[in-house]
């Protein structure tokens, strides 16, 4: 199976960039591809084993769903391997340069939309993350 990636540099330190990442108050504000969708409820429990549910729904309530997996790896500041709810495989990546903090995500797509659109999606979410953390 061939894995989907995004990236992104953020101009913040590491810790900042995990704390936002991690942290259900700041998850709620970032998660999500579009400015007519939001997350109002996030669950994390960052801990191998443990679990995240993150609601992503439409503002006008027309659709919802629960975004969720389950921790297999967890390297603090480093690394996050993740079983996603449906079976897929997804791995987060977080490195200190000059830049700032170097965020890749990489997934398995699922087979129901094309991978352009995949990537898109997810792509956008992480552009909503890096705004989120540098305002």
């Amino acid at each position: 199976m061939n894995f989907l990636k995004v990236e992104t540099i953020i101009n913040a330190p590491i810790c900042k960039v995990w704390e936002y990442w991690t942290k259900e108050e700041h998850v709620k504000n970032w998660n999500f591809a579009s400015s007519d969708w939001h997350c109002p409820n996030a669950a994390n429990n960052i801990l191998v084993g443990g679990e995240f549910h993150y609601t992503m729904s439409s503002k006008d309530n027309t659709m919802s769903f629960d975004f969720w997996g389950t921790y297999q790896i967890i390297e603090v500041e480093k690394n996050i391997e993740i079983l996603l709810g449906d079976g897929r495989k997804m791995k987060v990546t977080f490195a200190s340069s000059d830049a700032g903090t170097i965020v890749t995500e990489e997934f398995e797509p699922e087979q129901e939309n094309p991978e352009e659109m995949q990537e898109a999606g997810w792509q956008s979410i992480l552009d909503n993350f890096k705004k989120y953390v540098e305002q």
